[in-house]
C-alpha cells in the first residue's frame, strides 16, 4: 500500500481515537452536572478508558471506517460508524462487567458515551464534506450491476446520481490513480485500476461499465471497449466537458461510446482572452453555416458574444436547422439564404451588415461528386471564394478566414485542386492590400461531418453489412468537429494576414481500422458478424493525405496544436488571367479544360483523366 493511503488512514484513525477519551470524559462530566468528577469514580473512568481505547479501536478497524474518502462521506459511511460504535460499546461493557462488575460506572455514562462518540466521529466528516462540496446526499442502490471507471469529481457526481436510480447498482470503481485504491465513495469501493477491467467484470458479474471521466486516454478507451465487447457488457460514457458545456453530470447525460471517443484526443486549451478580443461585439459572417463545420462555428462564436452573427447558406433545410437551434439568441443571430456565387446578393449583404470578420466554410467537399461535376465544384470553391474575398476587401472587412483542407496539398482530385486555388488567391490578395487580413486554416477529415465515411459505415452496419473500404492501406487524418472549429477560431485570432495555419491532426488512422472499431462499437465483430469488402480507389482518391507541401516548411506557433505553413510567392497577373479562362471554361461546361486550367494554376495537381500536367513555364505558378 502506498505512503499517501497509509498516511490518510492513520490520520483518520488518530482522529477517531482522540474522540474516545473526549466522549468518555464528557459523559462523566455531564453525569456530574459539569462539575468535578468525584475521586470515587475517577478510577473507574480510567479503567473504562483503557478498555474502550483498545476495544473501540479494534472495532473501528474491523468495520472498515478507513476505506472511505472523507470528502465523499455519505449514508453508508454513517451506518458503518454507528455499527462500529455500538459493537465497541457493547464489547467494552461486557469486558468491564467481567473485570469489575461496572463498579463506579454510572448507568447514564453508558448512554451518553456512545452518543458523544457518534457525534465526534460523524460531525467532522460531514463538515469536511460540506466544506468541500457545500452539499450532501444519501441514497441506496439497486438494478444492473455497474462498474464505474473514474473516481474523480465527475465519477463522484455520477455515482451519487446512480444511487438514486433504480436501473443501476454500483458495485465497484476503477481508477488509474493508485492513491485511491481501497478507499470508498458513497460506500462503493475503489477496487483497482482501469487496466484490470476484465478481471472485475468476471469476478463481479458486471452488466454495465460506465466511463465517468472525460479525460481518459484514447488507447485506454479502446482497451475498455474491446474488453466490454469481448464479454458482451454494455459500455456507456459521460460526454466530454465541451459537450457537457456546464450542464449537470447525471445519469441522463450518459451516452453510448462513439467513434469520436476512440479517435479523439485531449481537450484543447484555448486562449480565451485572445478569442474574446477577436470576436466580442463584432459582426461575424459564417458562410456555409448549415454545414457541419459552419454550424459548429456558429455555436462556438456565440460563446464570445458577438454583436451580430450572420448565418449564410444556400441550403434552406440546413439553414433552418441551425436557425432553430440558435433562435433564442436575442436577435443577435440573422439567417440569410444565399449563395456566395451570387454577386448581387453578396454585395447587398456586405453593404447592409458590414461584417468585421468572415469565416468562409462554404464549399463542395465530396471528392467523387466534385470529380464528376468539376465545373460546379470550381464555381463554388474557386470563383465563389474569389468573389467573396474581393467584396470583403471592398467593404473594409478586418479578417477573412478561409476554411481549407489537407486535400489541397499535392491534390489528386478537382476538389483538392479547387481549394488550393482558393488558398493561392487569398494569399495573393492579402499581399496586394492592407485592409483585410486573409488567413487560411488547413485540416483533414472531421468525424461525423456530412459526406464523411462515418455516417456511411453506420448505415452499412445497421443494414448488416458489408462495410465497404476502398483499400486496406488507405489512411486519413481525423479530428472531431468541435476540435477542428476551436482550432480554426484560435488560428483566426492569431493570424495577421497571408498565413496558412495547419492544424495538428495527430496520427493518421487506417480506414479499415476505423471500420473495425465502428463494428465493435455496434456490439459485433468484423468478419464474423459484419463483412469488410475492399472496393478499390475511386476517381481522385489518394491512399494517404498530406498537410503541407514540400515547398511549405512548417513553423511553430504560440499554440501547440497549430503550425504555420510558409506561403509560396505567385504572379498576380498570371493568376487573374488563368482565373478568367477558368470562369469561361466553367460557363461552357468544358470539364477537360477546367481540369487543364487547374493543373496550370496548381502544378502539383495531376488529374487521372489527363495524361500529363501542363509544363509551360510562363503559365506555371510556383
Amino acid at each position: 500500500m502506498n505512503f499517501w493511503l497509509w498516511r490518510s488512514r492513520w490520520l483518520a484513525l488518530a482522529h477517531d481515537m482522540i474522540w474516545i477519551p473526549i466522549a468518555l470524559m464528557g459523559a462523566f462530566w455531564v453525569r456530574f452536572n459539569l462539575e468535578s468528577i468525584p475521586p470515587s469514580h475517577q478510577a473507574s473512568m480510567w479503567q473504562m478508558l483503557w478498555v474502550c481505547l483498545i476495544v473501540q479501536t479494534l472495532s473501528f478497524w474491523f468495520f472498515n471506517l478507513y476505506r472511505g474518502i472523507w470528502r465523499f462521506a455519505s449514508m453508508p459511511d454513517l451506518l458503518r460508524i454507528i455499527r462500529a460504535v455500538m459493537v465497541g460499546v457493547l464489547v467494552s461493557v461486557v469486558v468491564l462487567f467481567i473485570w469489575q462488575r461496572l463498579q463506579g460506572v454510572p448507568r447514564s455514562v453508558l448512554l451518553l458515551y456512545p452518543i458523544f462518540l457518534l457525534m465526534g466521529l460523524t460531525l467532522p466528516r460531514l463538515f469536511y464534506r460540506w466544506f468541500k462540496d457545500h452539499h450532501m446526499g444519501f441514497a441506496g442502490m439497486q438494478g444492473k450491476r455497474t462498474l464505474i471507471v473514474g473516481a474523480g469529481k465527475e465519477g463522484e457526481l455520477l455515482l451519487r446520481d446512480l444511487l438514486k436510480d433504480e436501473d443501476y447498482a454500483p458495485v465497484g470503481i476503477l481508477d488509474s490513480n493508485k492513491h485511491k485504491l481501497g478507499m470508498e465513495i458513497h460506500g462503493v469501493r475503489v477496487l483497482g485500476t482501469a487496466d484490470e477491467l476484465e478481471k472485475y467484470i468476471q469476478m463481479l458479474s458486471i452488466d454495465v461499465v460506465l466511463l465517468a471521466s472525460p479525460h481518459l486516454p484514447q488507447k485506454l478507451i479502446q482497451h475498455l471497449m474491446k474488453t466490454c465487447s469481448l464479454h458482451h457488457v454494455v459500455c456507456r460514457t459521460l460526454p466530454s466537458l465541451q459537450e457537457l458545456a456546464g450542464g449537470k453530470i447525471s445519469v441522463n447525460k450518459l451516452r453510448d461510446v462513439q467513434i469520436e471517443d476512440l479517435l479523439g484526443r485531449e481537450e484543447i486549451q484555448l486562449e480565451a482572452t485572445q478569442l474574446k478580443e477577436f470576436l466580442h461585439q463584432k459582426c461575424i459572417l459564417v458562410t456555409g453555416a448549415g454545414g457541419s463545420i459552419g454550424s459548429e462555428l456558429c455555436r462556438q462564436i456565440l460563446q464570445y458574444h458577438p454583436a451580430k452573427l450572420l448565418l449564410l447558406d444556400h441550403g434552406e433545410f440546413n439553414l433552418y436547422k441551425i436557425d432553430q437551434e440558435l433562435a433564442s439568441e436575442d436577435g443577435r443571430v440573422v439567417s440569410l439564404l444565399g449563395d456566395i456565387r451570387d454577386n448581387s446578393r453578396m454585395q447587398w449583404l456586405f453593404e447592409a451588415y458590414q461584417p468585421d470578420v468572415v469565416f468562409n466554410a462554404a464549399a463542395y467537399k465530396h471528392v467523387p461528386l466534385v470529380e464528376a461535376n468539376p465545373a460546379e465544384g470550381v464555381k463554388t470553391n474557386v470563383l465563389g471564394t474569389c468573389q467573396l474575398a474581393d467584396i470583403a476587401v471592398a467593404s473594409g472587412c478586418n479578417k477573412f478566414i478561409q476554411v481549407s483542407t489537407d486535400k489541397a496539398v499535392n491534390p489528386a482530385n478537382v476538389m483538392g485542386a479547387s481549394k488550393r486555388v482558393a488558398e493561392i488567391y487569398c494569399q495573393n490578395l492579402d499581399a496586394r492590400q492592407a485592409k483585410t487580413a486573409f488567413i487560411t486554416t488547413r485540416f483533414g477529415n472531421v468525424l461525423g461531418s456530412a459526406g464523411s465515411v462515418v455516417p456511411l459505415f453506420q448505415q452499412q452496419i445497421a443494414k448488416g453489412g458489408p462495410v465497404t473500404v476502398t483499400h486496406p492501406e488507405m489512411t486519413r487524418y481525423f479530428m472531431t468537429i468541435p476540435e477542428a472549429v476551436s482550432l480554426i477560431l484560435q488560428a483566426g485570432s492569431m493570424g495577421n494576414g497571408g498565413e496558412i495555419f495547419v492544424l495538428d491532426m495527430g496520427e493518421p488512422v487506417k480506414i479499415v481500422t476505423l471500420a473495425k472499431e465502428m463494428i465493435r462499437l455496434s456490439g459485433m465483430q468484423a468478419e464474423r458478424d459484419i463483412e469488410i469488402v475492399f472496393t478499390g480507389l475511386r476517381p481522385g482518391e489518394k491512399l494517404y493525405e498530406e498537410l503541407f507541401h514540400l515547398q511549405e516548411p512548417l513553423l511553430g506557433t504560440e499554440h501547440p496544436k497549430i503550425m504555420l505553413s510558409q506561403s509560396r510567392a505567385n504572379d498576380w497577373d498570371s493568376l487573374k488571367h488563368l482565373l478568367a479562362r477558368l470562369e469561361s471554361a466553367c460557363v461552357a461546361r468544358d470539364a477537360d479544360l477546367v481540369k487543364t486550367l487547374l493543373q496550370e494554376l496548381v502544378p502539383e495537381f495531376v488529374s487521372p483523366d489527363l495524361s500529363a500536367p501542363m509544363a509551360s513555364q510562363e503559365q506555371v505558378l510556383h
